[in-house]
């Protein structure tokens, strides 16, 4: 008599060969395929939107330059003439660029939230761990995959916007550390949509609805974007302070006050971007990772 020896993963019998991971990793597409081809239609229609603006921006701003009087001998002038010639235009640029905020936060309530969550409530997933996937590998596959595809077009999204709104960064309402555009440039954008996603994946294990999940992401991701952009961001690095009145308009501006009859600014100067840049987008990534791994860990050690 022989024994069967080793051990398995909950829900999966061990004389079963494991499921290849691109067999997984196909098996994921054609399950998600429909969603992800929503995301990336999505966001390419106001990619083209943006990039026909981003064409008239910048043909503006090559105008402006070619034109500009003797006076005008660096980029700031010309940028004030742009200003001036485009401010008609601007609300419409600021409220565009507000909108575009919560590109993250549809993501991960529309693509996020119902990748586990639907599996638990509709109860298929105790037909799929009963394939040879095994519960960690399942949820393994199915978020490495999704979110991959997911960081990959908000990133493509980030150089779009990048360039549509790169002759005006640097106006005083488009400062390039300003709420206005940060979120939506460089690897910011790629890493609050990777942590929407994984909070909806989370989300969706420990509630296994898939309308409770939406809403209980979409709260989560607004509430950590608003705690990072109204507390958070200022902290990444020591503000500096000035009694001049020649403050660049695209440094970020964060308080002002007046001290024995002389006005103080305190301020980040646009030259940090990059650094708070990566500083948001690597404890973001953390946090993402902190949050998929904890979700692999309960799918695997939850009861069905």
């Amino acid at each position: 008599m022989t024994a069967l020896t080793g051990s398995a993963q909950p829900g999966q019998d061990p004389r079963m060969r494991p499921v290849p991971w691109q067999r997984m990793a196909w098996v994921t597409w054609r399950q998600h395929r429909l969603m992800l081809a929503g995301v990336v239609a999505v966001l390419g229609a106001v990619g083209l939107y943006l990039l026909k603006t981003g064409l008239d921006i910048h043909h503006a701003f090559a105008v402006v330059t070619a034109n500009c009087p003797p006076r005008c001998n660096s980029r700031q002038q010309a940028f004030g003439i742009l200003a001036t010639q485009y401010s008609s235009g601007m609300p419409g640029m600021i409220l565009i660029a507000g909108l575009l905020q919560v590109v993250p936060a549809l993501i991960g309530t529309f693509a996020g939230a119902p990748v586990l969550a639907r599996e638990f409530e509709t109860g298929t997933f105790r037909y799929t761990w009963t394939q040879g996937f095994g519960r960690a590998r399942w949820a393994a596959a199915k978020l490495a995959l999704l979110a991959v595809v997911v960081v990959v077009v908000a990133g493509a999204f980030s150089l779009v916007f990048s360039w549509c709104y790169g002759p005006i960064i640097g106006l005083p309402r488009f400062s390039a550390l300003g709420s206005t555009t940060f979120d939506l440039r460089g690897v910011v954008l790629a890493a609050w949509t990777l942590a929407a996603f994984a909070i909806g994946a989370l989300a969706g294990v420990l509630i296994r609805q898939v309308v409770p999940t939406m809403a209980a992401t979409l709260a989560t991701w607004t509430g950590l974007a608003l705690a990072t952009g109204l507390y958070l961001r200022r902290h990444y690095a020591a503000p500096l302070v000035t009694s001049s009145h020649n403050v660049a308009p695209s440094a970020w501006v964060m308080s002002q006050w007046w001290t024995r009859g002389m006005q103080f600014t305190s301020y980040q100067p646009a030259s940090r971007f990059w650094t708070f840049q990566f500083i948001e987008g690597g404890w973001l990534l953390a946090l993402s990772l902190l949050l998929i791994a904890t979700t692999v860990w309960l799918v695997r050690r939850r009861a069905a």
